[in-house]
């Protein structure tokens, strides 16, 4: 027997990838993960770590060209998109501001609470089962406004949870201040989302590839996608820096780097690379917050968790572009230290950044290749890769092995962009 065959390979070790990976082995396949690092080695490492079906309304809206315009003059702003000529971002922000309508608002946030809300079953039932141990906590998330012309803003993203049936619960600022003390004066109005949750997910990645690996599935590390042998509309093997690997289906689950692997394969996926950063402690503060925060007019999540606390979100719209950047770091800082009696954990902080699988309808792709047979995208999770992980894995071994989806699988297809 070829010892590299499975009859699932899948492309990209992070956390949508080893989720795929571990439904598609309960399924009864053979699987094997290819990753160029570690496991979670990319945006599943330093995310915020919250699970939020809270998130379900899209970036698609009314005003968000407005905004995205105006922070091309803000390199702190929370959504920046870098002014430099890039044909591709272009395009793509061209695609993004056609639906931003109150339509297509409606249409992808009902398809993102559809997956969200699945997947938060999923991941509270899969932790217990298979004895995850990251952290995780049923808590919930709270949105802070300083500002009641924020609160007025979000009504939409109210209205449309409301509308799908999740809870959301609308607070005065002293209601506030008395659920989070850690918060300072000056809190004008709050959302409280119960059904969100939060976990460590570099643990939770790491204890996902303990399980695959458990039920016999192989991840290779250091083996990044170089090239493809085609036969015919098939992709016979997958060659990398690790060897050279085939399987009678192949999903591409490779976050940010999907639309440049998908060029090898002559395919233009519409995704932009969002990069987004974070600072870690490994010590809570003292006077930590209980729950989840979004710190909303500063664009800055707190989570806080028993072993570490993690400032993290912005938005940047600047390609492939590596490193940290200070002005953006300095941000997180400085939201969180108008918000909170203790902004920073205890010790030093270690930053970190990564790039987020941002499609330009703010739904992920996942569904079977329309130009090559064998092919099965899992990617484009944007900033919910964590929180969207469970479904996934589950969609997509519903699609490779059966049975048939719990979720309706079209609204997430390939199919829609002609893939």
């Amino acid at each position: 027997m070829d010892r590299s065959r499975s009859d699932v390979l899948i492309m990209g070790g992070g956390v949508i990838g080893l989720a795929c990976a571990l439904y598609l082995l309960k399924a009864g396949a053979r699987v094997r993960v290819l990753e160029q690092d570690t496991p979670g080695a990319g945006s599943s490492h330093g995310n915020c770590g919250t699970i939020t079906p809270s998130h379900a309304g899209p970036l698609t809206m009314p005003g968000m060209v407005g905004t995205a315009l105006r922070s091309m003059l803000r390199k702190d702003a929370p959504l920046y998109v870098d002014p430099r000529l890039d044909p591709e971002r272009a395009r793509w922000l061209l695609g993004f501001a056609r639906r931003c309508t109150w339509r297509d608002f409606q249409a992808a946030g009902e398809a993102r609470g559809a997956i969200l809300a699945r997947s938060r079953a999923l991941i509270g039932e899969l932790i217990a089962s298979d004895a995850l141990d990251c952290e995780f906590e049923d808590v919930g998330e709270l949105y802070v406004y300083r500002d009641a012309r924020a609160v007025q803003h979000d009504r939409p993203h109210v209205e449309l949870l409301r509308r799908l049936g999740m809870d959301v619960r609308v607070l005065m600022g002293d209601d506030v201040l008395a659920l989070e003390p850690s918060l300072r004066e000056g809190v004008v109005g709050g959302l409280l989302h119960p059904g969100d949750a939060r976990l460590r997910p570099d643990r939770y990645v790491a204890e996902l590839a303990r399980r695959v690996r458990e039920l016999g599935g192989a991840i290779e590390t250091g083996a990044r996608v170089d090239s493809f042998v085609m036969d015919g509309a098939t992709v016979s093997h997958v060659r990398t820096t690790g060897g050279v690997f085939s399987g009678d289906r192949v999903v591409m689950a490779l976050g940010a780097w999907s639309p440049l692997v998908g060029r090898l394969l002559g395919i233009r996926l519409p995704m932009q690379p969002g990069k987004g950063y974070s600072l870690t402690w490994q010590q809570p503060p003292v006077a930590s917050p209980t729950h989840s925060l979004v710190l909303r007019e500063a664009a800055v999540c707190v989570t806080p968790w028993a072993t570490g606390y993690r400032l993290g979100s912005t938005m940047e719209l600047s390609g492939f572009n590596e490193g940290l950047n200070d002005v953006r770091l300095a941000a997180l800082r400085r939201g969180a230290a108008d918000y909170l009696l203790e902004p920073e954990g205890q010790g030093e902080a270690t930053p970190w950044w990564g790039w987020r699988p941002m499609s330009v309808d703010e739904l992920p792709i996942i569904g079977p290749s329309a130009r090559w047979s064998n092919l099965v995208y899992a990617t484009a999770h944007g900033m919910l890769g964590i929180s969207m992980s469970a479904a996934t894995g589950e969609l997509v071994a519903n699609l490779l092995a059966g049975p048939a989806p719990v979720l309706d699988a079209l609204p997430y297809s390939p199919v829609r962009f002609g893939l």
